[in-house]
């Protein structure tokens, strides 16, 4: 966990790469105030490499005599008598800029403008996987988790980061055996509230990373909540027709309590009187939060955040959000700064892989209040992964803060152009484009030709998509009944009981690229224009029609063969 409070810098100015890293450790034990006047193993073990290696504490080392890991200037001087001073002098100089990256790191703990090339990322991974015990030269383990790894493989796949993070008591706490794993968890901390900071909620004081998808991770922040309001057992959720986050709450031992969105036009928003109304009947001291929602599917949009945490704040009721994948979008993260400027917002949860394409089972939790992220930290029972951490790390130092701003500003590009492009297809096929605008990243097109002809005809469309590599996209019939944890929805996957028609689904996400929406419009296209052959075969009553069945089987083969053309052309090109 890293935390924004207070005016001083988090991260000791020291002047060179090895003392940096003494001055992260004393901030490391500072920290954990729990081995008293003893200095924390985690800190003796780590001095100790330091030391052998020639890094001292307390040590100012000038340009002129570099002090690192691998090569302390002893080992330069011993350099020297095998190759020329030159070559090693030059050799020298070219490692120092590796050295200052790291060290800017470590002094400010914030996100680099521009991203590290793989070397630098690489020797700055060997420096903290090296502090490790698992990886210290002659270490006797005799516990029962010392670091073990059967395959060297899965070694090297985690880089040697074996022991995880945190203690048993808490995620965020500072581990003995492993001060490099520590300092891993901190930075990766460091650096992501540094970009939730870029994205737009300027004023978060606090977050850190959980190895648990968005789901789970809102469990976790209802589970903290149960102590601070023991008699609470409602939680109040305008509905989402998305399955972890409802089971979330039931997973957490809560009765959710389901606020029906009100249609205005095309979309779905959220019902603020009947979110009150029911706070009123219930009871403020019986509702343990209100849970809402940023990130949807059209034509749902973005809860009001603003005026949700205004009645929160009036009632002192908490009030937890869903943030999966509004990382990303600077409307979806606005709402979340001014609802926590006017009213109540006490932790937001967002998805690792949805908002940095990095593999999925993390996610991030963030507040405005220090301590309650903290005490959410402390509720995760036992040591943890650090792989998403690491993946977020290595992910974030390889685009840097000015490689982040540019996917952000494509992925606005991106929805612009899917937007247009949709459009002009659904009115080419007397649908439309449903009007949402409160929407950031999805879009819905209607279905309605479809859906008057042939009930199956919409769910055929979405097959056809999915088997032709055209994936993330939806469609939602009319009168989908879905039974949740015991809890029967109307109209699921809608958000709402009675919708006016079927639609169709697609996201502008982070990473989509201009010929994605190309390829999916172009295969949308074909799609449409056989289901609409079929539909028309059958209109005419006569159930065969040898053009027209031809046609469709030409269709059909030219889609198999695009499919194999573009595997042949990606394989090619990695």
């Amino acid at each position: 966990m890293f935390s924004t409070r207070g005016s001083p810098p988090r991260m000791l100015q020291f002047t060179s790469f090895g003392s940096t890293f003494w001055g992260t450790l004393r901030r490391c034990e500072n920290e954990t105030q729990k081995f008293g006047p003893r200095r924390c193993r985690t800190v003796r073990a780590a001095s100790a490499v330091l030391v052998l290696v020639g890094v001292r504490p307390g040590v100012n080392c000038s340009n002129a005599t570099v002090a690192t890991a691998n090569m302390n200037p002893e080992s330069f001087a011993a350099g020297e008598r095998l190759v020329s001073p030159a070559y090693v002098r030059q050799g020298c100089e070219a490692r120092r800029t590796h050295e200052h990256l790291i060290r800017l790191l470590l002094e400010q703990g914030k996100c680099p403008e521009d991203g590290w090339d793989e070397s630098t990322l690489e020797l700055f991974l060997h420096e903290l996987a090296i502090m490790d015990s698992n990886n210290f030269l002659g270490n006797c383990g005799v516990g029962e988790r010392e670091g073990r790894v059967a395959s060297a493989l899965v070694a090297r796949r985690h880089y040697r980061f074996i022991h995880g993070i945190g203690r048993s008591g808490d995620i965020s706490a500072v581990q003995p055996k492993a001060a490099g794993s520590s300092l891993l968890n901190k930075i990766a901390n460091s650096l992501v509230l540094d970009i939730i900071k870029m994205a737009g909620v300027h004023t978060v004081t606090n977050c850190f990373v959980v190895p648990m998808a968005t789901g789970m991770s809102l469990t976790l922040c209802f589970l903290t909540l149960r102590h601070k309001r023991p008699k609470a057992k409602y939680i109040i959720w305008p509905r989402i027709d998305q399955k972890s986050c409802f089971k979330s709450m039931i997973t957490a031992g809560f009765e959710p309590v389901v606020i029906e969105n009100v249609l205005e036009g095309d979309e779905l928003r959220t019902d603020l009187k009947a979110v009150e109304a029911k706070i009123q009947e219930l009871g403020s001291d019986n509702v343990l939060c209100v849970h809402s929602t940023t990130s949807c599917f059209a034509p749902r949009v973005p809860d009001r955040l603003e005026e949700l945490a205004v009645i929160c704040a009036s009632y002192g009721v908490p009030h937890i959000v869903n943030n999966a994948y509004g990382l990303q979008s600077s409307k979806c993260m606005h709402l979340i700064q001014q609802g926590a400027r006017v009213g109540r917002i006490d932790a937001f949860v967002q998805s690792l892989d949805k908002n940095f394409m990095v593999p999925v089972g993390g996610a991030i939790i963030a507040g405005f209040n220090d301590s309650f992220i903290q005490e959410i930290s402390k509720m995760y029972p036992g040591r943890a992964s650090a792989s998403p951490s690491l993946d977020v790390l290595i992910t974030l130092l390889s685009l840097g803060s000015n490689g982040y701003k540019k996917l952000l500003k494509e992925r606005k590009e991106m929805f612009s152009y899917l937007s247009i492009q949709l459009k002009k297809l659904a009115e080419a096929y007397d649908e439309r484009l449903l009007h949402t605008p409160h929407n950031p990243i999805s879009l819905a097109m209607t279905l309605k030709t479809l859906d008057e002809h042939r009930d199956k005809a919409v769910t055929q469309l979405g097959s056809m998509l999915f088997t032709r590599q055209v994936s993330g996209a939806r469609v939602v019939p009319l009168g989908a009944v879905q039974t949740v944890s015991g809890y029967t929805f109307r109209g699921f996957m809608s958000h709402t009981n009675d919708y006016p028609c079927a639609y169709l689904n697609a996201a502008s996400a982070i990473g989509m690229k201009t010929q994605d929406v190309d390829l999916f419009i172009k295969r949308l296209d074909k799609c449409f224009k056989i289901v609409r052959k079929e539909q028309n075969r059958e209109s005419d009553g006569s159930g065969v029609d040898n053009d027209q069945t031809e046609d469709v089987v030409i269709e059909e083969m030219g889609l198999k063969l695009e499919n194999v053309s573009l595997d042949k052309f990606e394989n090619s090109s990695s």
